[in-house]
């Protein structure tokens, strides 16, 4: 079914133009973004949505943790918000939609609703969050923490591959860092989140269907593990007397694999996804290894489970080839789930729309994962080709992300006009 076939209220075309011109900037090849926060490029981006919040008849600002906020005033203006959002900046090797069309769909929802004379009873917020990805300084949700108070010491002394700290990046993006205090929310001042993402997975392609309804996000945790061994020429010093950091690197890698693929309904998931070989020669043997781990899963205790057998063998391995080594943790969640009245409604508008919506987990960690520590939160999915993400070739057809932006403009309607008021506190 096309989407001309489905009562759609909000505008596909702008949707579609505001995607296409936002992904001009940072370009990579034909399909691909390269705009990482804070750079040159996420700065024209979060002016480019500056201007389409105020377009959408919001009052924006950005923050000093670099985010970029439009808010919609209600009847209420000291009740709870209900916010919207997700982010602007990319992998180094991204796509077009991932975080994209949360932030546009959510400008897009508010739009529509000023154009159909639609007044919330409470202010509606559209967050472009700074720095989800947290590929630059390897620790990710800068933004959606930062609005929270829940940086971690440290963090803005966290350096990108050119030796630049977050702390000097921000200072040039134009955040202050001794004024974060001003850009905090109290948690009682949000009343419920909602994001829309392209799925970053094959379950909704799999099943044909355009839309989905999220039931949590699996629990994250980012390690990184360094082992250390003795540097040599690799031509003078025998296998059997040899302390290689990355053949023991490559055993744990393998190991990491053996451990989360034990059976098939299994939902743990775990990559190692950067490298770094000292001293990086052809013809000596590697001397210390530094090296990610990502691993998830929707069952803390089987994720717990999961760490403690790949500690095991990291101690197991490094003994074995006389190395040393150290393990840090980057960041560590718990499995979130959805809020069940907010499912409800958006499973009945989908129902109104004639959308059938399946049900389903997020792999992926997004901004809503550390908006549910302190509020309700809810997520829609949006189908994307071969569940490709985090690569120029992500794509989603503008007819489905048409479907989802009116499926969250919808939600956003009533839980803006009729659930804050039935509902009071939402927590």
């Amino acid at each position: 079914m096309s989407t001309t076939e489905y009562q759609v209220a909000i505008n596909r075309s702008r949707i579609e133009k505001r995607i296409t011109e936002l992904g001009q900037i940072g370009r990579i090849g034909d399909t691909g973004v390269c705009r990482l926060a804070l750079s040159q490029e996420y700065r024209q981006g979060v002016e480019l949505v500056k201007a389409w919040m105020e377009e959408a008849g919001m009052v924006s600002r950005i923050d000093h943790f670099g985010n970029v906020i439009g808010r919609l005033e209600g009847k209420n203006p000291h009740a709870p918000i209900l916010m919207m959002g997700s982010h602007i900046d990319s992998q180094p090797y991204g796509g077009r939609f991932d975080g994209v069309v949360g932030v546009l769909g959510a400008i897009e929802a508010v739009q529509t609703m000023k154009e159909n004379g639609i007044v919330p009873e409470v202010p509606i917020e559209v967050a472009a969050f700074c720095d989800e990805e947290g590929c630059r300084f390897n620790n990710g949700f800068f933004g959606s923490r930062g609005i929270l108070g829940r940086l971690e010491p440290g963090e803005l002394d966290r350096t990108d591959k050119n030796g630049i700290t977050r702390r000097q990046a921000l200072i040039e993006f134009g955040g202050d860092p001794a004024k974060f205090a001003e850009s905090e929310y109290a948690a009682e001042n949000i009343g419920a989140y909602l994001e829309l993402h392209i799925e970053q997975g094959p379950v909704l392609e799999s099943l044909d269907r355009p839309v989905g309804i999220v039931t949590g996000i699996a629990g994250l945790l980012w390690l990184t593990v360094e082992m250390t061994g003795t540097a040599g020429h690799a031509g003078s010093v025998p296998m059997p007397l040899r302390k290689d950091a990355l053949v023991g690197a490559a055993k744990v890698i393998a190991a990491l694999n053996d451990i989360v693929k034990p059976s098939p309904d299994s939902k743990a998931v775990g990559t190692v996804g950067n490298i770094q070989v000292f001293p990086d020669s052809r013809n000596i043997i590697p001397e210390k290894v530094k090296f990610t781990i990502d691993l998830r899963d929707i069952d803390q205790g089987k994720r717990d489970e999961n760490e403690k057998r790949l500690r095991e063998k990291i101690e197991a391995i490094a003994r074995e080839h006389g190395l040393t080594y150290s393990i840090t943790e980057d960041n560590n969640s718990e499995p979130r789930y959805c809020a069940e009245w907010i499912k409800s409604i958006i499973n009945e508008e989908g129902e109104r729309m004639g959308l059938d919506c399946p049900e389903l987990m997020s792999g992926p960690a997004h901004d809503a994962l550390i908006m549910s520590y302190v509020t309700d939160y809810a997520m829609i999915f949006v189908r994307c080709k071969e569940g490709i993400s985090h690569n120029p070739k992500e794509f989603s057809s503008i007819e489905d992300i048409s479907l989802g932006t009116e499926l969250l403009y919808r939600t956003a309607v009533r839980i803006a006009t009729e659930a804050f008021t039935k509902r009071g506190d939402l927590r």
